[in-house]
């Protein structure tokens, strides 16, 4: 595979999801260089070729003119494979990439297999493997999916521009109205997932959540089955948090919620499998039962 990978640069900041792309390149063992509309002072450090277009002038995002310039770059790579991150950015540039390339394209990619590509299906609660057939494939990956390479090496850069005009000019961006719980500013999260094992138990993770001083969150399943709203939701298609400390209460571990919570400083995983995806980035696994667990633990932090 020799991919281009797509970088991302919003308000003047090289975005974390581009060590994201060179982390799937790594695990893929391929060979890959990068685009970026961005600027020179905020590069990512890495040992590879940047194909970079200055974002004063090209805008942050033009999907006309950014297209044209992934186009130029995606040829001088020589590259069979573009790479987006699965954002606002790749969802609106990967399909024209790949109708302008008259290639496959293959959205929210969580895994690499031997047969092509891992991806989630029927609202994540299945799986499925998909293989392009054409001679380049545009994929876009979902966040959180792969683990971002450390920051290393110094970038060749070559730059490039784009004469053409565009009838679209880039606005800025709207902050969305902040709605519900905002979980994100909670030192202290303690979610609930399906290993709760009916609605009435969620309350058992809100009072072991209050008595930690902390909210209390859920996994998609939880809030699928209408035991928890939205505003809830811990994971890619809810709320992503970084609290000082994640207690994960029944949940097993389905990537999407991984990528919501593996950023958190410490990490306590109640489950009855110790062999749960969710044990992979626990600091502390509790073999045990959730619903006999969490009211001894909250019995004893009250008392």
């Amino acid at each position: 595979m020799k991919a281009l990978l797509v970088g991302e640069y919003r308000e003047g900041k090289l975005l974390e999801s581009t060590y994201e792309l060179i982390g799937f390149a790594q695990q893929a063992n391929a060979e890959f260089e990068l685009f970026l509309a961005g600027d020179k002072d905020q590069l990512p450090q890495v040992d590879s070729k940047v194909y970079l277009a200055d974002a004063a002038s090209v805008g942050e995002y033009n999907p006309t003119v950014h297209k044209q310039l992934i186009l130029e770059a995606a040829e001088k790579a020589a590259a069979d494979t573009i790479v987006f991150v699965h954002s606002s950015y790749g969802w609106d540039l990967a399909p024209r990439v790949a109708l302008a390339l008259e290639a496959a394209q293959v959205s929210e990619v969580v895994e690499t297999t031997a047969e092509g590509y891992l991806l989630p299906a029927c609202n994540a609660k299945l799986r499925r493997s998909v293989k392009a057939t054409t001679g380049k494939t545009v994929i876009t990956l979902q966040a959180g999916a792969f683990m971002a390479a450390e920051p290393a090496g110094t970038p060749q850069v070559e730059e490039l521009s784009l004469d053409s005009a565009s009838d679209i000019e880039f606005g800025g961006y709207e902050q969305a109205e902040a709605g519900g719980v905002d979980l994100g500013k909670a030192e202290i999260i303690v979610s609930a997932g399906r290993g709760v094992g009916k609605p009435e138990n969620v309350e058992m993770i809100q009072a072991l959540a209050k008595a930690l001083g902390g909210e209390y969150g859920a996994s998609r399943p939880v809030v699928d089955a209408g035991w928890a709203p939205h505003d809830r939701q811990v994971g890619t298609t809810g709320q992503v948090v970084s609290p000082k400390l994640y207690v994960a209460c029944g949940i097993s571990g389905a990537i999407q919620h991984l990528a919501g919570m593996k950023k958190s400083e410490f990490i306590l995983a109640i489950n009855t499998d110790k062999d749960a995806p969710i044990n992979e980035v626990a600091d502390v696994l509790v073999v045990a039962d959730i619903k006999q667990f969490a009211p001894a633990l909250t019995a004893k932090l009250e008392g």
